[in-house]
């Protein structure tokens, strides 16, 4: 039995983000009784070139409730626009303010590195944020946060998901199996139009399931999906050399 119910707040720059990237392994831990929050900083409003922006963020909203829903999570929507994510200040207060409304035990976001900066930025901002958000002295309201929450230093962990995108310097550290979950997360994601493969032409199911193909036969599982970490995290205590 689980000992405790934990708190998974994934952050992505855009909606279909975190759910293509580890969506699986959200699902897996929803049906293990977790609670899961996506927090979409744009809606990627800007990815159909034969829609409008204001058209395609309003499809991309209604799917990411149905997505996010279907992985047993809620979503909540930043206020910024694609492509336009800023490494300020107030959006890292707008984060911190998240987290501690959402109180979460565990983050998921981006890696570092990135040929995208709305990824590259919502990584920056998740770090520091999480800083923020543990201390009583700092007010996190800002125009889009208006009610402040108290501090919350209850984040154990910040994981790093693989991107197709934020793959410079990106290695796996952590294997997660997802071989159970794997046709509930296929059947979502297929919801956001743009993954489904009617708008870009990269082949986003196609890589992702591949990938959890390839990550799943190194982890020793059917499929998987990884997570990198701080490497000054990258440490393993053993008391001898016994196994």
């Amino acid at each position: 039995m689980k000992d405790e119910r934990r708190t998974i707040l994934a952050i992505g720059a855009h909606a279909g983000d975190m759910e293509i990237a580890c969506g699986a392994v959200l699902a897996k831990q929803a049906k293990l009784g977790d609670r899961i929050v996506f927090l979409h900083m744009t809606l990627g409003e800007g990815g159909n070139p034969r829609m409008s922006a204001e058209e395609y963020g309003a499809q991309k909203r209604r799917e990411a409730v149905e997505v996010d829903s279907l992985l047993g999570g809620e979503a909540i929507f930043g206020p910024y626009k694609d492509g336009e994510v800023p490494n300020d200040e107030t959006a890292r207060r707008y984060v911190a303010n998240v987290i501690r409304l959402v109180k979460p035990t565990d983050i998921i976001t981006h890696w570092k590195n990135s040929i995208h900066p709305d990824h590259a930025n919502t990584h920056a901002i998740t770090v520091d944020a999480v800083l923020l958000a543990s201390l009583p002295s700092v007010p996190t309201v800002t125009p889009y946060s208006k009610s402040e929450y108290p501090a919350w230093r209850g984040v154990r962990r910040v994981l790093y998901t693989e991107n197709w995108e934020d793959m410079e310097g990106y290695q796996p550290y952590i294997y997660v199996d997802v071989t159970e979950s794997f046709d509930t997360w296929e059947k979502a994601v297929a919801k956001y139009e743009f993954i489904g493969g009617k708008i870009s032409s990269f082949p986003y199911l196609n890589y992702y399931k591949a990938l959890a193909t390839v990550r799943g036969a190194e982890g020793g599982f059917r499929y998987a999906e990884t997570f990198d970490i701080d490497n000054f995290e990258k440490k393993v205590r053993w008391k001898s050399l016994e196994p």
